[in-house]
This record gives structure tokens, C-alpha cells and sequence, in this order.
């Protein structure tokens, strides 16, 4: 069980692709102006992990050293069209608004990182719960950017939701802000993506300090001596 809580802190904090390993900045900053559009990709991006991490394990003692990177590419690119052609079938509107950051799942670095790091030297169920704890860390980051970003840039949170779950979804969306708040436009402009990513890497950093100064440093509390 200790190999599996290390995989899930891995993905989750320890080496966060996206805010530890800063891989896939492009989806991540592209995409993340709004929070329905960030869950969106994330999750697509995670089954495609999962999924692809636990293909190249299992057949990670038949491809040779030498074809092993254009064989990765192809087990990716084949569950990324099954992910797009569900995407189209069932959330279209969806689909249309994240356009082509969902087939660039293929060449996104942190896949094929992934799957030559550790699903190809390690066997099925730790290599797909790696994919997932990776793909998850990475909805996390994206999903935080995109709440960021959307309550300065819009005043609002879940604005979209209506794309993947029709009309009647509109009577969720959150009004974080008054009803004549005009936005902050830069916000949701691809420079608010880097002040916003900026922002969490440097709270995760000040989190990471304090917990290592916490621990260089502990508190002990002393009983009171009676007279």
C-alpha cells in the first residue's frame, strides 16, 4: 500500500506535471479560462494517462529499446481519437470550444514522458494508477487556474456549464461577483495565465517552506512544574 500512496503523492503534489515538472504549459495555459473548459481537458487528459500508461505496461516486454518511442506514440494517438470522437458524439458544444487542444493530447509531453518513465519499466496496475494520479494532478492545477481566472476575468464560476449538460445547466452558474461587474479582461487573456500559474507555483513553494521549516523546527510544549 506504501507504493501506492507514494504514486498518488507523486502525481498529486510531490512531482505535479504541472506545477512541479512544468510540462503541457500549452493546454494548460491555453485552455484554463474558465473552469468547465479546464475539468473538460483534464479529464480527458487523464483517461488518455491511465489508459496508455496501462497499454505500454502491458506490453512494455515486446517492444524493443529502439521503436519503443514511435510504438508510445501510436497506443496514445489511437485513445486520444476514441476520447475526440466521444467528445464530438456526446459533449459537442463542448468539443467545439476546446477544438484542438483535445487531439494535441497526442504530443503533449507529459503523456509521452509518462509512459516512457514509468509505465514502460513498471508493471500494469502501479503504471495505470500513475497515468491517473499524474492526470489528476494536472485537473487539479488546470481546474485552479481556470476558477482563478474566471472569477476576475468574468465574475463567475462553472459559465459554460450549459456546453456539456444542456441549457438547464445555465441555473448553476455561480455569480461570485455583483450582477455590474464588468471583468478584468487580461484575466482571461493568455498573460492572466501566466500571472495566475505564477501565483499557485509560488503558494505551493511558500507551503513546501513551511512545512520544512515546521519540521526542522518542532513545538514542544513543556508540562508546567508544580510548586
Amino acid at each position: 500500500m506504501s507504493q501506492y500512496r507514494d504514486i498518488l503523492y507523486n502525481g498529486l503534489w510531490k512531482q505535479n506535471p504541472g506545477m512541479v515538472q512544468l510540462l503541457g504549459l500549452c493546454p494548460l495555459l491555453g485552455i484554463s479560462n474558465s473552469v468547465v473548459n479546464a475539468v473538460g481537458l483534464g479529464l480527458a487528459t487523464t483517461l488518455v494517462m491511465t489508459f496508455s500508461n496501462g497499454a505500454i505496461s502491458a506490453i512494455r516486454n515486446l517492444v524493443s529499446h529502439e521503436i519503443r518511442i514511435p510504438v508510445f506514440i501510436l497506443v496514445i494517438a489511437a485513445l486520444v481519437t476514441v476520447i475526440d470522437m466521444a467528445m464530438n458524439a456526446f459533449v459537442h458544444p463542448l468539443y467545439l470550444v476546446l477544438g484542438i487542444f483535445v487531439p494535441l493530447i497526442v504530443t503533449n509531453c507529459i503523456v509521452l514522458a509518462r509512459t516512457d518513465a514509468y509505465a514502460a519499466k513498471n508493471p500494469l496496475l502501479p503504471s495505470m494508477l500513475d497515468g491517473f494520479a499524474m492526470g489528476i494532478g494536472l485537473t487539479l492545477v488546470i481546474t485552479s487556474l481556470g476558477a482563478l481566472r474566471e472569477v476576475v476575468g468574468k465574475g463567475t464560476l462553472l459559465s459554460g456549464l450549459d456546453l456539456a449538460f444542456g441549457p438547464a445547466a445555465q441555473a448553476f452558474v455561480i455569480h461570485v461577483t455583483p450582477t455590474d461587474y464588468k471583468g478584468f479582461l487580461l484575466a482571461i487573456l493568455p498573460p492572466g495565465a501566466f500571472f495566475g500559474l505564477g501565483l499557485l507555483i509560488a503558494l505551493r513553494n511558500w507551503w513546501d517552506l513551511r512545512a520544512q521549516r515546521a519540521a526542522a523546527h518542532p513545538v514542544t510544549i513543556t508540562a508546567p512544574q508544580s510548586a
